[in-house]
């Protein structure tokens, strides 16, 4: 607060606080209150009261089984193969060239290859006409009353 914010106290406040004389204050002994201990203290308490009173005799007997860490024998024949690629020369190899078979289609694929070349080669001549007549499956005005009366009817 700067001055011109200060608070006016009424005068016999102010005057009191000016006057005041500290000699006549008694002295007080301070008193430390204890703290109640947190829950992670807590916890850690129950913990080691448990440990302290767990009977060993509730405890059921275990065999301890001792378990073979060696590799088996193809684990160890399939590193050996693995020795033997990455040490293998290829230029003890020989050349050879690859023949490429041509391969037929399947049926499938032929059957709808005539099926193209049908419809391409179609003659449409060979077609008779025909005349199409339209039939209007909609109701009639007098079917669509009778309807409306029997609904309101029921």
């Amino acid at each position: 607060m700067s001055e011109g914010d200060a608070v006016k106290l009424p005068s016999a406040v102010d005057e009191g606080i000016t006057k005041f004389d500290s000699s006549t204050l008694k002295h007080a002994e301070v008193q430390e209150k204890n703290i109640l201990p947190s829950s992670e203290v807590i916890c850690q308490e129950k913990t080691l009261q448990n440990i302290e009173a767990f009977d060993k005799n509730k405890l059921k007997h275990a065999e301890t089984e001792v378990k073979n860490l060696l590799p088996d024998p193809q684990a160890i024949n399939q590193e050996k193969t693995l020795q033997n690629i990455e040490g293998f020369d290829k230029n003890k190899l020989k050349h050879t060239e690859t023949e490429v078979k041509s391969h037929l289609p399947d049926p499938q694929v032929i059957s709808q290859e005539k099926t193209v070349k049908n419809i391409e080669s179609f003659d449409k001549a060979g077609l008779k006409h025909t005349e199409t007549e339209v039939k209007n499956p909609l109701p009639n005005k007098e079917t669509i009353e009778q309807e409306k009366r029997l609904s309101t009817a029921s």
